[in-house]
């Protein structure tokens, strides 16, 4: 079974479901990044202090953060869409005022509702 990689069309709706997610990441819109991870227990997040299991732990920790220092610039993007129903989103990126290097990386799966976040890492180089 081969998987046509990068289809315009889906790349381009990734793309733009994670831009948005991007930018209610930055902007603390809570409920916007609550709808882009996949409503299910079966959804992970392991972040830079926290491993969270299900939906309902990330909606509970990002409910909680403080909204201060949200700010990043990314340094860099790869996208990669796998036929027309998965894309993995993979970003380094730093905080004003830190030298160190972060990583994200998250699997995307198209659902009925749309564009999903069903697994998350993030992580900081020392």
């Amino acid at each position: 079974m081969t998987h046509a990689i990068n289809l315009p069309d889906v790349l381009a709706e990734v793309t733009a479901a994670f831009a948005q997610y991007e930018d209610a990441l930055v902007h603390n819109k809570v409920e916007v990044l609550d709808a882009l991870f996949w409503n299910s227990p079966h959804t992970l997040r392991y972040g830079a202090g926290e491993n969270l299991y299900g939906y309902d732990e990330i909606q509970a920790f990002r409910a909680a953060r403080p909204s201060q220092g949200l700010a990043r610039t990314v340094t860099r993007t790869a996208i990669t869409t796998y036929g027309r129903d998965f894309a993995t989103t993979n970003i380094e990126f730093q905080r004003e005022g830190s030298p160190r290097i972060g990583r994200q990386s998250q699997t995307w799966l198209r659902l009925p509702e749309g564009w999903r976040v069903v697994s998350a890492h993030v992580s900081l180089m020392t």
